[in-house]
């Protein structure tokens, strides 16, 4: 066994650990900390496997910004941070059909493939890369920020009820000066 596979191991364990706590804790920002660890040890098995541009884009995109943007969500709404009893169900129901999926999804895959090797792609370049990212992909990249752009400002609004609201004193001081 090589450091690499130690590596890997390692690495899936951290992220299918941290993955199984965001689902199951109960507080909302724990959660999200717990999405930084587990894309974090994803970008750790890009880093492992040879991919450094993907590894520095998880970085970048998924830990830098989109779970940035859900804890300033969730601070902005004033959402309750602690345990929610209300949305406690009962769990095995949930088990069952997670765990059915997973073993029909492992079923699928073992009968589609086969176990049979299939020749590597030919490696790609930072050319073919940047050719794909702003030729097939720019329209849905800038879609999806204008989304999450309005989705924080939409946050902002929410949680300030003052913004675009004009308070009874000044509109009744409007009203004297007319």
């Amino acid at each position: 066994m090589t450091v690499a596979d130690v590596l890997l191991l390692a690495l899936g364990a951290v992220a299918v650990g941290a993955g199984f706590l965001v689902v199951t804790s109960a507080h909302l920002v724990r959660s999200g900390l717990y999405l930084v660890v587990s894309l974090g040890a994803m970008a750790g098995l890009y880093l492992v496997l040879g991919a450094e541009l993907v590894a520095w884009v998880q970085i970048l995109v998924y830990v830098g910004a989109v779970v940035v943007l859900l804890l300033f969500a969730v601070m902005l709404t004033r959402a309750p941070i602690g345990p929610s009893t209300d949305l406690d169900r009962p769990a095995l129901p949930a088990v069952l059909i997670g765990g059915g999926a997973g073993l029909g999804l492992a079923a699928l895959f073992a009968d589609a493939f086969r176990w049979v090797h299939y020749p590597a792609p030919e490696p790609g370049t930072a050319e073919r890369v940047g050719e794909q990212i702003f030729g097939a992909w720019v329209l849905p990249f800038e879609v999806l920020s204008i989304l999450l752009l309005s989705a924080l400002v939409g946050a902002i609004v929410l949680s300030r009820p003052d913004i675009g609201a004009r308070t009874h004193i000044a509109a009744g001081q409007h009203e004297r000066e007319a």
